[in-house]
């Protein structure tokens, strides 16, 4: 699905199928509006490397089924993570070195800081100069992308970069998704602690797209926050989407199942989704056995369940039954 599809004065005739791809990028309320445009609701299915907080959590509440491919394409070695502070930059410079030297290509990302665009791009610049001066003309050829250049000019640095007229590609996040350049083995994140860990994922998936050895280097500082380090550990001891999305859960929280809060804590007096899998699951099966009774709640038995699914449907917009 493109966002393109959303709009408006976009109008569809018997929808039947939606497949909604990189699934982080669209916020419940856009992917909603897909369930509004015909009278008809559509099968679903979506697709994503680390599903969101409150997607995981429909999943294990039974709202959504799942399928989880979790082999390698024929050929493919699993990315190796590395987590690296600023102490250890120069020995950083010299692995990348070693990888040019061996015909590999490199990304060096930098984060978006959402408060100042400035900000964001006088980081990539100065990160740009740098990787110039260590790595000069013209035994070293720099590309450089980010949001700012026009289309023709993005399209022409990462031409360049996949045609292996280029060395290292400096960019924002713009190179989250859509790119394949199997050449590329390494990737490095700078000041890796702003992002979270669904996007950590996403741009490491950028390599490992050949047959040879890839790696990602996690740039930090030196301190970090509690939640950062685990950020860190779990990047670097799993490549497991799903292993990922639960620490996110246990991190973020699971959102709003019924309205549109993607993660945060929900109103649970007991249950803790990250680690109650077990008797969620059986929850969730007596449930079905309720209905299965049951279908229209009309015994006096249920009647509890009807009032609290009257309080749910007074709400002011119930999302619970986007994914």
């Amino acid at each position: 699905m493109a966002h393109a599809f959303i709009e408006d004065r976009v109008q569809f005739q018997n929808l039947g199928l939606v497949i909604i791809d990189e699934q982080h990028r669209f916020g419940v309320e856009q992917r909603g509006k897909l369930w509004m445009k015909d009278d008809f609701v559509p099968h679903v299915l979506v697709m994503t490397a680390t599903p969101i907080p409150r997607t995981l959590a429909m999943t294990l509440y039974g709202d959504l089924d799942s399928s989880v491919i979790d082999e390698l394409p024929p050929g493919r070695k699993p990315i190796r993570t590395i987590h690296r502070n600023e102490s250890n930059r120069l020995a950083v410079f010299g692995f990348i070195r070693e990888e040019i030297a061996k015909g590999r290509q490199i990304y060096i990302v930098y984060p978006l800081i959402e408060e100042s665009e400035k900000l964001d791009y006088t980081n990539l610049m100065e990160g740009y100069d740098t990787i110039c001066k260590e790595f000069p003309l013209p035994k070293y050829q720099v590309s450089i992308m980010n949001g700012r250049m026009k289309a023709v000019d993005k399209d022409f640095e990462m031409a360049r970069f996949k045609n292996g007229q280029t060395h290292i590609m400096v960019a924002t996040t713009v190179i989250e998704v859509g790119v394949n350049v199997p050449n590329a083995s390494v990737m490095i994140i700078e000041s890796a602690e702003r992002f979270g860990l669904s996007q950590l994922h996403q741009l490491r998936g950028r390599v490992g797209r050949g047959a040879e050895q890839s790696f990602c280097v996690l740039m930090t500082g030196e301190k970090l926050g509690n939640d950062a380090r685990l950020r860190m550990r779990t990047m670097v001891e799993t490549n497991d989407g799903f292993k990922i999305a639960e620490v996110d859960l246990e991190l973020r929280g699971p959102g709003d199942l019924a309205g549109k809060q993607q993660s945060g804590i929900v109103n649970l007096q007991i249950a803790n989704l990250a680690k109650d899998q077990r008797i969620l699951e059986l929850a969730r099966n007596a449930a079905s056995d309720v209905l299965s009774k049951d279908e229209k709640l009309i015994l006096p038995q249920n009647q509890l369940l009807v009032e609290q699914l009257s309080l749910l449907e007074e709400a002011d917009a119930n999302l619970s039954r986007v994914s």
